[in-house]
């Protein structure tokens, strides 16, 4: 699926020697991932297209004549979709031409040299591991020195991510963002130092039925508990009065388990909206939040989960009538979930039109 990449900002600047160029600059799931030249993405297009051919989308090609202003909000928005279309495909994000290239970026554009650093990782309770890094580091590189300092399973490190959180002094505390497995968590940090931003690690996935397979290890467990009072202590999940008499009592005998399985249940201010089939018709949900983002990644995730558990269970059924020698075939259903989106909510107002009927809006308060 497709990263939330997008350039709302350029820059045109001079060169040493009095020539000119414009400098993108690219935000990742609506925060400021790097700036960049329009001949660096050329070149790092062309080693794309040497390692995966043809499968690399079309590049935006060059203009040889001096740009109106409308032909640089062209060629902006190009970059943009480029982007979003060349991150869809998980072998390139985990290749080292796209991590490598990225990462040059990041630290180019904080001015930070890659060098040893000290990074606090949270968990839910507060507690954090001080960890030796290299500023370097990519989130999926942390997670995985971590999981082995806290003695995580390898097999349950997918399970779990590292998240950018904001824990103002007020005490008020919001989930800003996933980090992406090739972003450096250390210049994330960095972007951000004008806020009290942290690094935390919470498990990411949302079927509460895969929480059985992380019972049989002690730090998944513990990792899920702590989540799930921090959760209900936040009132982020809402139980009923007999079941927080029943968490309560969990809670006092330290049953980990139980009390985990039973919590089931940046100033820019988005609208995130997604069309339901409801009794075959098509309806809008929108929510008014600044953590816009961070929703259409759950969805995103939601979707990856029942399209996967969809399709191991038509295989299972479909093996099952498989005579012998019968070739296997995979099958699918199409998910009700149409599509998803968000924008500014300036611009999402300017689309109402009656087949838009929106039936709920949820305010950032009520989140």
């Amino acid at each position: 699926m497709k990263m939330h990449f997008s350039i709302p900002l350029s820059e045109d600047l001079l060169e040493k020697f009095g020539g000119r160029y414009v400098l993108y600059s690219v935000y990742l799931e609506g925060f400021l991932f790097c700036k960049v030249r329009y001949s660096q993405l050329h070149h790092w297009n062309e080693q794309l297209r040497q390692v995966f051919g043809r499968g690399i989308p079309s590049f935006p090609p060059k203009f040889y004549l001096a740009m109106t202003q409308s032909m640089a909000d062209e060629r902006r928005a190009q970059l943009e979709q480029y982007l979003q279309n060349v991150s869809s495909d998980s072998s390139v994000t985990n290749s080292d031409v796209f991590i490598s290239f990225f990462r040059k970026l990041q630290l180019d554009t904080f001015k930070i040299q890659p060098e040893q650093a000290f990074l606090d990782v949270y968990l839910a309770d507060g507690r954090h591991l001080r960890m030796d890094i290299q500023t370097s580091d990519t989130a999926e590189r942390v997670l995985e020195v971590m999981s082995y300092k806290i003695e995580l399973s390898k097999k349950l490190v997918g399970y779990f991510s590292l998240f950018l959180i904001q824990d103002q002094n007020d005490g008020k505390f919001s989930v800003l963002k996933k980090l992406a497995e090739f972003e450096l968590p250390y210049v994330s940090l960095q972007s951000v130092k004008e806020s009290p931003c942290k690094i935390a690690i919470r498990k990411w996935y949302m079927d509460p039925s895969l929480d059985k397979i992380l019972m049989d290890c002690r730090t998944s467990v513990n990792l899920l508990y702590i989540q799930a009072l921090q959760e209900t202590e936040r009132k982020w999940i809402v139980p009923t009065a007999g079941q927080m008499q029943k968490l309560q009592v969990l809670q006092k005998a330290l049953n980990k388990i139980k009390g985990s399985l039973s919590g089931q249940g940046l100033d820019q201010v988005l609208e995130f909206r997604f069309e339901y089939n409801d009794s075959d018709r098509w309806r809008w949900i929108v929510f008014n939040t600044k953590q816009a983002f961070l929703l259409s990644s759950c969805f995103k995730k939601i979707i990856s989960e029942q399209l996967t558990m969809t399709a191991k269970s038509d295989q299972d059924k479909h093996m099952e009538l498989l005579e012998p020698g019968q070739a296997k075939k995979q099958s699918s259903h199409p998910t009700q979930l149409f599509h998803s989106g968000f924008m500014p909510r300036k611009r999402l107002s300017d689309r109402s039109s009656e087949e838009d009927c929106v039936f709920e809006e949820i305010r950032e308060e009520d989140l």
